[in-house]
C-alpha cells in the first residue's frame, strides 16, 4: 500500500513526541482514567434520560415534543464528531476533549434548570429550553466520544491498544445497564433535575485527571483549517438526520415536502463537501482515507453495525412490553444480559487480540455470532418465553462485543500518526449516521408491516366464531389499520374497562325500561332505536293491562330483568372472548413485525460481515517494530 503524504507543515518524524514511548504507565493510566469518565459521561447521558422523561414531560408541559429531548442530542453530537476529530488532529487531544467536557457540563446544567421561573420566556416554554440545552450537551459531548477513542492510539502502542480497547466498549454497556435504573432512582427520590446535575462531579473528576496528568497529545500539524468543509458536514448532516426523523413520523411521511426540501440540501451539501474536500490542504475529512482499504471497508462495515446494533435494543423493548407483557422498567432491565455478554465479548477479544497480533478473524467471528443472534432473535412469536429471550440476547452481544472496540483499532493501525483522530471520529461519524438511519427505516418497516399484521390477525380469530364476536374483530381489524403503532397497546382498554362499560350500559337499559313500566305505557321505549331488537319486540307484546296493577308491574319487571341478566351474562361472555382473542391477535401481530425486522437485521449484518472480508488482514506490531504508521506505511504487515 502506498504511503499517504503528510500535509503541509507537518514536523519530521524524529521532532514528534511519541507519548507511547515517553509517558511512564502510570500516567497513562491516570489518562486512561480520565478519558473513560469524561467517556462515560457521554454513553450515560444517552441512557439515564429516557426513565425520566414521563415526570419531565409532566413537569414541564411538553408531550407534543417529547422526541426531540433525544433528537436535539443527536443531532448536535452526530455532526459535530468529524469536526472534533479533526481539530484534536491539529490542537491535540487535550484542550479538545476538555473543552468538549466543559460544554457538556455547562449544558447539563442548564438542562436541569430548565423551566425554572429566572428563564422566563428563554426560547419559548421549559421544554423548549431543555431542547436547546440538550442540543448544547450533545455539542460538548461529540468530543467525549470523537476524542476518546483517539487517545488509545496516542499513549499506547499498537501491540498493546487491544488490551485498552475493549474497555472503552465496556464502559458504553456499563452506562446501558446503569443509566436507566440510576434515572429512575434519582426521579423517584429527588428530582428528575438531578438526572442532569449528576454529571456535574463526574465530569469535574474527569477534568481534574486529564487537566492535571494528560500532555497536549498534538500531531504536530500546523494547516490551514477547513472552515468550509467543517460547515458543509454540518448542512449535509443535520438536515439530512432531520429529513429521516421527519419521514418516520407519521405527521410528515417520506413523501412529505420538508422532508424532501431536507433531503435535496443535504445532498447539495455533500456534492459541495467533496468538491471542498478534494483541493483543501488539510480537509475536514480527507478522501485519500478511502483509498486506504482499511479504513474505508471499516468505516463501511461501521454503518451497517450502528443500524443493526440500534434496531435490536430499541424493537426488543418493544416486543417485550407489547407481546411479554412486562413492564416499561423490566423491559430496560431486560437488556442487560445483551449488555454482559457485549462488554465479555469486548474484553475478551482486546485480550486476545493483544495477545495474537490479528483481529480481523475476531471481527469476523464476531460478526457471525451476531447474525447468528439475529437470527435467533427473527424465531421470535407470541409464545417464546422470557428465559428464551434472554439467551438470545446473550448471543447478540457476544456477537457484538468483538466488533465495537476491534474496528477502531483496525483504523488507527492502517493510517497515519496525524490522521489517527480524523480517522477515528470519521469511523464513530459514520456509525452514529448507521443507527440514525436504520432507526427511521426499521421503523418505517415497524408501522408498515404492523398495520397489516394486525388486521390479519384480528381477521384470522374470526374464523369460526359467532356473529357477534366476529363482528367485533372485524371492526377492531378495521379501526387497526389506522392505528398509530408507535403506542402500542398501552391506550387500549382492558378487560374490566369493557365489563364496567357492559354493566353500566344494561344497568341504564334496565333503568329505562323499568322507568316506562312504572309509567304504565311502553310506547317510549319500543321506538327507541338504542335499545336491543328483540328487548323492544319483547315489550312490545306486553298487553297494557298488565301495566294497570302494581303486582303487573312487578311480575314485567322481573321478567325483563332475567332476560337482560341472561343477555348481560352472554355480552360479559363474548366480551371476554373477544378481549383474549383480540389480545391474542395482537400479541402475534407484534411478534410477527418484530421477527420480520430482525430478519431484516440479519441481512444488514450480513452486509457488515461482507464490508469486512475484504479489510487487510493486518498484523499488530510487536513491541519495537514500531508504535504508529509513518514507519510502516500505515501497516505492520498483512497475512493472505
Amino acid at each position: 500500500m502506498t504511503q499517504a503524504a503528510p500535509p503541509p507543515n507537518t514536523p519530521r518524524l524524529e521532532d514528534r513526541i511519541n507519548y507511547a514511548e515517553v509517558l511512564p504507565q502510570s500516567t497513562k493510566v491516570l489518562i486512561l482514567v480520565g478519558t473513560l469518565l469524561g467517556l462515560f459521561l457521554s454513553a450515560l447521558d444517552q441512557t439515564i434520560v429516557s426513565t425520566s422523561l414521563p415526570r419531565i414531560i409532566a413537569d414541564l408541559n411538553g408531550l407534543n415534543l417529547y422526541a426531540w429531548v433525544t433528537t436535539a442530542y443527536l443531532l448536535a453530537g452526530t455532526a459535530m464528531v468529524p469536526i472534533y476529530g479533526k481539530l484534536s488532529d491539529i490542537y491535540g487531544r487535550k484542550p479538545v476533549l476538555l473543552f468538549g467536557i466543559v460544554v457538556f457540563l455547562i449544558g447539563s446544567a442548564l438542562c436541569g434548570m430548565a423551566g425554572e421561573p429566572w428563564f422566563g420566556n428563554l426560547f419559548g416554554s421549559g421544554m423548549m429550553q431543555l431542547i436547546v440545552f440538550r442540543g448544547l450537551q450533545g455539542f460538548g459531548a461529540a468530543a467525549l466520544t470523537s476524542v476518546a477513542f483517539a487517545i488509545i492510539a496516542d499513549i499506547f502502542a499498537p501491540a498493546e491498544r487491544a488490551k485498552y480497547q475493549g474497555l472503552f466498549g465496556a464502559v458504553f454497556g456499563i452506562s446501558s445497564v446503569i443509566g436507566p435504573l440510576l434515572g429512575g432512582f434519582l426521579t423517584d427520590n429527588i428530582s428528575w433535575r438531578w438526572v442532569f446535575y449528576v454529571n456535574l462531579p463526574i465530569g469535574l473528576i474527569a477534568i481534574a485527571f486529564i487537566a492535571s496528568k494528560m500532555p497536549i497529545l498534538a500531531s504536530g500539524l500546523k494547516p490551514k483549517i477547513d472552515y468550509v468543509g467543517a460547515i458543509l458536514v454540518l448542512t449535509f448532516s443535520v438536515p439530512l438526520l432531520l429529513a429521516l426523523t421527519f419521514g418516520a413520523e407519521a405527521t410528515y411521511g417520506w413523501t412529505n415536502t420538508t422532508v424532501l426540501a431536507l433531503f435535496a440540501a443535504s445532498a447539495v451539501s455533500l456534492v459541495l463537501f467533496l468538491f471542498v474536500e478534494s483541493r483543501h490542504e488539510s480537509p475536514i475529512l480527507p478522501l485519500s482515507l478511502f483509498k486506504n482499504p482499511t479504513f474505508a471497508w471499516g468505516v463501511t462495515a461501521r454503518f451497517f453495525l450502528g443500524a443493526a446494533f440500534l434496531g435490536a435494543i430499541l424493537f426488543l423493548s418493544l416486543y417485550l412490553v407489547n407481546v411479554q407483557g412486562v413492564s416499561a422498567t423490566k423491559a430496560g432491565t431486560a437488556t442487560i444480559p445483551l449488555t454482559m455478554g457485549l462488554i465479555f465479548g469486548s474484553i475478551v477479544s482486546g485480550q486476545i487480540a493483544a495477545r495474537l497480533g490479528i483481529y480481523k478473524p475476531l471481527i469476523l467471528v464476531g460478526l457471525a455470532l451476531m447474525v447468528g443472534g439475529f437470527y435467533l432473535l427473527s424465531t421470535l412469536n407470541a409464545d417464546t418465553s422470557y428465559s428464551t429471550v434472554i439467551f438470545f440476547m446473550v448471543i447478540l452481544g457476544l456477537g457484538i462485543g468483538p466488533a465495537l472496540p476491534l474496528y477502531n483499532l483496525a483504523i488507527q493501525s492502517a493510517v497515519q500518526r496525524w490522521e489517527i483522530g480524523v480517522a477515528t471520529s470519521s469511523g464513530q461519524f459514520f456509525q452514529q449516521m448507521g443507527s440514525t438511519i436504520g432507526t427511521a427505516v426499521f421503523g418505517a418497516v415497524l408501522t408498515s408491516t404492523l398495520a397489516t399484521q394486525l388486521p390479519v390477525q384480528l381477521r384470522a380469530a374470526a374464523t369460526g366464531q359467532k356473529p357477534a364476536i366476529a363482528a367485533q374483530l372485524e371492526a377492531a381489524a378495521k379501526s387497526a389499520s389506522q392505528a398509530n403503532v408507535s403506542q402500542g397497546r398501552g391506550n387500549a382498554p382492558t378487560l374490566d374497562d369493557i365489563n364496567a362499560k357492559i354493566n353500566d350500559s344494561f344497568a341504564k337499559t334496565f333503568g329505562s325500561v323499568q322507568t316506562a313500566v312504572q309509567s304504565g305505557s311502553l310506547n317510549s321505549i319500543t321506538q327507541n332505536q338504542l335499545l336491543p331488537e328483540g328487548l323492544r319486540n319483547g315489550l312490545a307484546q306486553i298487553p297494557p293491562a298488565a301495566l294497570q296493577t302494581e303486582q303487573g308491574k312487578a311480575q314485567v319487571l322481573a321478567q325483563i330483568k332475567s332476560q337482560l341478566g341472561s343477555a348481560q351474562t352472554s355480552a360479559l361472555a363474548d366480551a371476554k372472548t373477544t378481549y383474549a382473542l383480540s389480545s391474542r391477535a395482537a400479541k402475534v401481530g407484534f411478534a410477527n413485525t418484530i421477527s420480520h425486522i430482525y430478519l431484516i437485521s440479519i441481512f444488514v449484518a450480513l452486509l457488515a460481515f461482507l464490508s469486512t472480508l475484504p479489510m487487510p488482514n493486518l498484523r499488530l506490531p510487536k513491541k519495537g517494530e514500531g508504535s504508529g504508521g509513518e514507519k510502516r506505511g500505515g501497516l505492520a504487515s498483512m497475512e493472505g
